[in-house]
């Protein structure tokens, strides 16, 4: 078994190097980039990684961390529902509060936010943990949202090009995958440093709560470079106007009603993002159920994420023969025929294979949609509207905190889990093949429009030459 994992890891780390090294060598032929936007893509690379590390150094032990405080499996779950709950209530306030009040505040606030959650954790109170749970999901509300939004806004702000903004997007994920496997690799090493032990009362510290503390100085230091290297930049053009109205949702709505595109768009994130959610949850207990021996998890978790760094070095490859609003459309469908193959074989081989193809997808698809949500729809604006772009994407994750948690309440096994998922990805397809045939028209419309203007203002400039003539 352990020779299995170790091929696998084999072929993945071989197809990624190989991949990233293409994209790579092929890079700076795509873009020139200036010594300006280098500056400012490294700027918010570092503070990027630094607070998704953050967010991965506690993931793997979230569950191990309740179950030593000796919970039970439906207190846990309980306590799960409770961070996606808060996620889907809070989410799209605290994205309407980043459009009006700044980006750069709400990304500061989601480090604070989430170095309180990591305090609760040493705790062993089940409602100190529950309020950790809800400050941690709306704070992986603004961690999803505000971070994207201040880049796209700065990076649009300062003049940088398209393909400019492609390459960050590429970069962003495929580094949050190298992330994912050091933060796992250095979680596991200080987990085991120090048992968990009783401080005061029910404080604890060592044990699992260890990653948490590591968590919290990531943060710390996220927030430090956030306040002394980045600006402020707002979705309302009147900056602090109407801030008593911060929570109304009117214009982000009526935005959706106006262009289907947005809707659309609504509609891949949370099916796509919510069938990836399930996976997490499922993709323990159905390698398990198909082997005698306990798999190594951890070793697994890190073939995925080398799995998702080939898929995010695979998009920089074809993103420059094809839109990524193309692109989409094969992602989804190859997603979904990965997740089938779990529910068709017994085989772990085949199962593993599946899972590893899915997470290449996963890479694909962060790059790919982050392109697409803020690509021009016209001559002046993107496709989500800057003045309502943070408050959007949480509202995309609404949906998609429902179906997590319609999911988890509803106890359904692994196959049936797997199968929902494989449908609701066919769907992603639909709807992306319906948003393209939308971004395409209105591609043209716009180049129509733009070739009439030139040939009016030809046909002006011609008979005015006549006259004076």
């Amino acid at each position: 078994m352990v020779t299995m994992y170790g091929y696998a890891l084999g072929v993945t780390a071989a197809a990624t190097a190989a991949a990233t090294a293409y994209a790579r060598r092929g890079q700076a032929t795509k873009t020139t980039a200036t010594a300006e936007f280098r500056r400012f893509q490294l700027s918010f690379l570092l503070v990027y990684y630094i607070c998704m590390t953050a967010d991965w150094l506690q993931g793997p032990y979230v569950y191990a961390l309740y179950a030593s405080y000796g919970f039970s499996k439906h207190d846990i779950a309980v306590l799960f529902v409770g961070g996606f709950g808060a996620s889907m209530v809070f989410g799209t306030f605290v994205g309407a509060a980043a459009d009006r009040l700044g980006r750069r505040r709400l990304c500061l606030l989601y480090c604070i936010l989430y170095i309180l959650s990591c305090a609760t954790k040493h705790a062993r109170d089940y409602w100190v943990l529950m309020l950790g749970r809800i400050l941690g999901g709306v704070a992986t509300s603004l961690l999803f949202s505000s971070f994207e939004s201040w880049m796209v806004c700065e990076h649009n702000a300062r003049g940088h090009d398209a393909a400019s903004l492609s390459e960050t997007f590429s970069l962003m994920y495929f580094g949050n995958s190298l992330c994912a496997i050091m933060a796992g690799m250095v979680a596991e090493a200080a987990a085991d440093a120090v048992k968990l032990t009783p401080l005061s009362g029910i404080w604890h510290y060592g044990g699992y709560c260890s990653p948490f503390d590591l968590s919290a100085l990531c943060l710390v230091i996220g927030f430090a470079l956030i306040s002394a290297t980045w600006g402020e930049n707002y979705g309302n053009t009147s900056k602090a106007a109407d801030l008593s109205n911060c929570s109304s949702l009117e214009k982000p709505l009526n935005s959706m009603k106006k262009d289907a595109r947005i809707l659309l768009i609504g509609v891949i994130v949370s099916l796509f993002e919510g069938s990836m959610y399930i996976f997490v949850f499922n993709w323990t207990p159905s390698l398990s159920s198909k082997q005698t021996d306990t798999p190594p998890f951890g070793f697994i978790f890190a073939i995925f994420m080398v799995a998702c760094m080939g898929g995010s070095s695979l998009f920089s490859i074809l993103v420059g023969t094809m839109p990524a609003e193309s692109m989409l459309r094969y992602v989804f469908i190859v997603a979904a025929m990965a997740l089938a193959v779990p529910t068709l074989t017994p085989d772990p081989i085949l199962t593993l294979g599946g899972m590893c193809v899915f997470e290449a997808c996963v890479g694909m698809y962060w790059p790919a949609i982050g392109t697409v949500k803020s690509q021009e729809s016209d001559a002046s604006s993107s496709v989500v509207p800057e003045e309502t772009r943070a408050t959007i994407y949480n509202i995309f994750r609404v949906p998609l905190n429902a179906v997590v948690l319609a999911v988890l309440l509803n106890h359904m096994d692994v196959g049936t889990a797997f199968t929902i998922c494989a449908i609701m990805l066919v769907c992603c397809g639909v709807a992306q093949t319906m948003l393209f045939a939308k971004m395409s028209k209105a591609t043209v419309d716009v180049s129509q429009k733009l070739m009439s203007s030139e040939e009016s203002a030809g046909f002006i400039s011609s008979t005015g030459s006549d006259k004076d003539y």
